[in-house]
């Protein structure tokens, strides 16, 4: 039986979790209901564990293939033997994408006969303001 621990959180809030050689799903690619006009007065006070949010966040292109990549990694650990694994699950914020994905992967996961804790590091802390483009 293995361990799963899936943290999710905010690159913006500088305090990543660390573990040794976790995986890493990387999300801020994803729609982010704070950066998108038709939902940010409707979305943005809400966490990726609504449903709403959830939905939002997958109906983005590649959001269903970044989960299943994340599975497919994490079912190959268990596969080769490793009995505890590191899922940081990550955007800038740390309320929506990575929240949203990590509750996903979580429920995708269950099927399996194996402990998942989920911590999401930065779900109540403020929105953060949207980062500035980089400069060129």
């Amino acid at each position: 039986m293995a361990h799963i621990r899936i943290t999710s959180y905010g690159t913006g809030h500088h305090d990543n979790p660390t573990a040794p050689d976790p995986v890493i799903v990387d999300t801020t690619a994803l729609h982010n209901p704070p950066d998108d006009p038709a939902v940010r007065a409707t979305l943005t006070q809400l966490t990726g564990r609504h449903p709403d949010v959830a939905a939002y966040v997958l109906a983005t292109p590649g959001a269903h293939q970044l989960l299943d990549t994340a599975r497919r990694d994490i079912e190959q650990r268990i596969t080769h033997g490793q009995q505890h694994i590191d899922v940081h699950v990550h955007c800038y914020g740390g309320r929506h994408r990575s929240v949203a994905i990590a509750e996903l992967l979580a429920a995708d996961l269950s099927v399996l006969d194996d402990y998942i804790h989920t911590h999401h590091r930065h779900i109540h802390h403020p929105i953060l303001p949207t980062r500035a483009p980089a400069a060129r």
